[in-house]
């Protein structure tokens, strides 16, 4: 036992880290390979043989307007004929966090997305990043609104305007440090906002399942397409998209940046 005790002390960390990375690099080339096969027997682009090109966009692409009201066509495919995919999606958005939490907590009550914060606080005073974060985080702001809001008129949506606000409250939390940050989010904000918007959604399209289902009106109305306020809930349920990325990208990103800033 002393012996084994002094082996795994000296010799076996070292020895499981080597077959902790070889085992790693076999897995990621397994992976890669498979992807290159699968890649490999896609049918060719383009081609009007192809399994894609049947009833189904052709649905999406003649009726979409009629039936979602969005002249995005992408929007209403993701946000009404399958908008339990996307409302999946943002599930795993929000499960990721809470597995980044979960293997980063720290043993204690502190909280851990507030003590990852307390770590940005070494930095030094950078006038040249604070003034150019005062210019740009709230011009980014307003695009990553217009992107998230607009997504049923225009390319966008709720998942690339949220990135972009994402991106804006992390720039603001580096120049400016987390005191600031904290006062409009730390991880009970953070809870707070993507429980409500993922309940929105499932309560939402719920709704609309349960109508569509037993061809009863939903009493949506659709809008008149091309305006701001069309196709039903399209609209709100990117902004719920949104607010779900914009906090996540920013929470995951903090927690993830102590190692870096330290």
């Amino acid at each position: 036992m002393e012996r084994f005790t002094k082996w795994k002390s000296t010799n076996g960390d070292h020895v499981f880290r080597s077959i902790y990375r070889i085992v790693s690099i076999v897995v990621c080339l397994c992976l890669v390979a498979v992807f290159f096969v699968t890649v490999s027997w896609l049918p060719p682009f383009g081609n009007p043989e192809n399994p894609t090109n049947n009833e189904v966009p052709a649905k999406y692409i003649q009726e979409g307007l009629q039936d979602t009201g969005a002249t995005n066509v992408v929007a209403g495919m993701i946000l009404d004929y399958r908008a339990f995919d996307t409302f999946a999606e943002a599930c795993v958005l929000f499960v990721a966090v809470c597995a980044v939490v979960t293997l980063l907590k720290r043993d204690g009550a502190h909280d851990v997305f507030d003590a990852f914060l307390q770590s940005l606080e070494s930095t030094r005073e950078n006038v040249i990043l604070q003034t150019t974060a005062l210019l740009l985080v709230p011009m980014i702001f307003i695009f990553g609104c217009y992107v998230a809001i607009n997504g049923h008129l225009s390319p966008g949506g709720g998942f690339s305007g949220g990135s972009i606000m994402g991106a804006a409250l992390i720039l603001f939390t580096y120049a400016y440090g987390t005191k600031r940050a904290q006062r409009f989010i730390n991880f009970k904000t953070y809870s707070i906002v993507v429980s409500t918007s993922l309940l929105f959604y499932a309560f939402a399209k719920g709704y609309s399942f349960f109508t569509g289902a037993n061809h009863i009106d939903s009493a949506i109305p659709l809008g008149t397409p091309g305006r701001l306020l069309s196709s039903g809930l399209i609209l709100p349920l990117n902004i719920a998209v949104g607010l779900i990325v914009t906090c996540t990208v920013y929470v995951i990103c903090i927690l993830f940046t102590q190692g870096d800033l330290e």
